[in-house]
């Protein structure tokens, strides 16, 4: 009697065990990003890896002032910004648009999604993402 729960004991372990590490390779192959999705198509369409290209980058934001706030975090590093007014009504008027030249490299652009996500949502509006 005690060797049949010892085997079960055994063979539940060895069950869990197989459980666990299937699962942490499955969490060990996360999904691609946005970012990196997006720079895989353009690299399939001819962009080089090292040249650099325009990328321009897009918020919505519910005021001019917090494009005005917005535009003075980016100026500095290089960013050329303009803001409009949107035309249909929206909950979010204002659409900023920033650009700069770089090289498309996800761990960057990946880095500059997650600022801008930050960067919009500081002055309550939403980042749109970017284009090249």
């Amino acid at each position: 009697m005690t060797w049949v729960i010892v085997s079960f004991v055994v063979a539940a372990a060895i069950i869990i065990a197989r459980i666990y590490f299937k699962l942490r390779s499955i969490q060990g192959t996360k999904q691609e990003s946005w970012d990196a999705k997006i720079i895989e198509q353009l690299r399939s369409k001819g962009y080089a890896p090292f040249n650099e290209y325009k990328v321009d980058f897009f918020l919505a934001l519910p005021d001019e002032a917090a494009c005005q706030a917005v535009r003075s975090r980016l100026e500095p590093d290089g960013f050329s910004v303009d803001a409009k007014p949107m035309a249909e009504k929206t909950d979010l008027p204002f659409s900023l648009h920033a650009s700069k030249s770089m090289r498309l490299i996800v761990p960057d652009m990946q880095d500059l999604s997650q600022r801008f996500t930050v960067l919009a949502g500081e002055f309550g509006g939403r980042y749109d993402g970017w284009t090249a």
